[in-house]
């Protein structure tokens, strides 16, 4: 069975209530987590540069030009 690329998301942080580690109105990596996702949770790269969960409704996905994907998926 061959493997699909991951796709890269990037998604806008809209709240942060009590997490010092993400800033609201910056775009996050998003690292692909089906058991987090089920349990309302995204797997975030955060201002430490590790991944931690948050609180799905912390933010939104937003369709990006692909200039700017393009730009992000660079600086990663």
């Amino acid at each position: 069975m061959e493997k699909k690329p991951l796709k890269i998301q990037f998604a806008l942080c809209i709240k942060n209530d009590g997490c010092e580690d993400i800033e609201k109105r910056k775009f996050y990596q998003i690292l692909p987590d089906e058991e987090a996702i089920r349990e309302g949770y995204l797997r975030v790269v955060d201002e430490s540069e590790e991944d931690y969960l948050y609180p799905e409704s912390y933010f939104i996905f937003l369709e990006l030009p692909h200039k700017v994907h393009e730009a992000f998926i660079a600086a990663v």
